[in-house]
């Protein structure tokens, strides 16, 4: 079957207000800022996203957030996006915090048909005991907190250990971007890019994968395929310029006058 659609404003035509989207990426890393860019034109609100993070103040996810069209934000850290910070404190936006771990872990159990399991992280903690500030108030009155979740004692190694119960977290829409796809959907991550994608694809009930490079049907070895693809329902082959169109959080070099290196290119952070 050929999943290849012409545009991202025609594959995220049908994300409707209230929808729930995982959406992949670490920091700016592997983030499908094309989709993001086409859900923001589209219109959609009151978008209940998952994520690591919320992108930065003028990119990736955090482009919808400063056009208040995110709700409620499911994520493992603030990150960089003071937006997302002010908003969350101000009483604008819920906040709902995983360990890192247990978000991407959340993802893939939906895609596997795992309703939900027992993880040792956030045992002993408001993770598992409840009460983390969900939403504020404008005055700053905590109005919603999480609430506990089960726990379940077993012996693992002969010590017996509080787990904590985690569901399956299911999604309307998977948004990810991959350095390669075939029109049939198989995706393979370029390194770090990696991160996030896989998991967030298999939580979408209805997938969209931008794709760097685009390839026929058997030009991906199966052997390197990172995500097969019956995950992945819509393909979007991205231009030269939007492939390249990808954003360093910190760049951090030597100075110039530090004679006692000579190769400025290995202290460059890079996507």
């Amino acid at each position: 079957m050929d999943k290849v659609v012409s545009s991202a404003a025609e594959a995220v035509a049908d994300i409707g207000d209230g929808a729930t989207l995982t959406v992949g990426g670490f920091g700016l890393c592997g983030v499908p800022n094309e989709l993001i860019r086409a859900v923001l034109e589209q219109g959609a609100t009151d978008l209940v996203v998952a994520s690591n993070n919320c992108g930065v103040d003028d990119w990736g996810l955090g482009i919808l957030l400063s056009n208040r069209r995110i709700a409620k934000m499911i994520a493992s850290y603030v990150g960089e996006n003071k937006e997302f910070a002010r908003q969350y404190l101000s009483g604008e936006l819920e906040v709902e915090l995983n360990p890192q771990g247990t978000l991407a872990e959340r993802m893939r159990a939906a895609g596997s048909g795992i309703a939900g399991f027992y993880t040792l992280a956030g045992s002993g903690t408001q993770i598992a005991d409840g009460g983390l500030p969900l939403k504020y108030d404008a005055d700053g009155t905590v109005v919603k907190t999480s609430p506990p979740k089960d726990t379940r004692t077993f012996v693992v190694e002969g010590e017996a250990r509080p787990y904590v119960l985690e569901e399956a977290l299911y999604a309307d829409f998977g948004l990810v971007r991959a350095w390669k796809g075939d029109r049939h959907g198989n995706l393979v991550f370029r390194a770090a890019a990696r991160n996030f994608n896989p998991p967030a694809a298999m939580a979408g009930r209805v997938t969209i994968a931008e794709v760097e490079h685009l390839l026929e049907p058997g030009e991906i070895d199966p052997d390197d395929v990172h995500l097969p693809g019956i995950f992945v329902q819509r393909v979007v082959p991205l231009t030269p310029e939007q492939a390249a169109d990808k954003r360093i959080e910190k760049r951090t070099v030597r100075p110039a006058d530090d004679a006692s290196h000579t190769d400025p290119a290995s202290t460059t952070k890079e996507n």
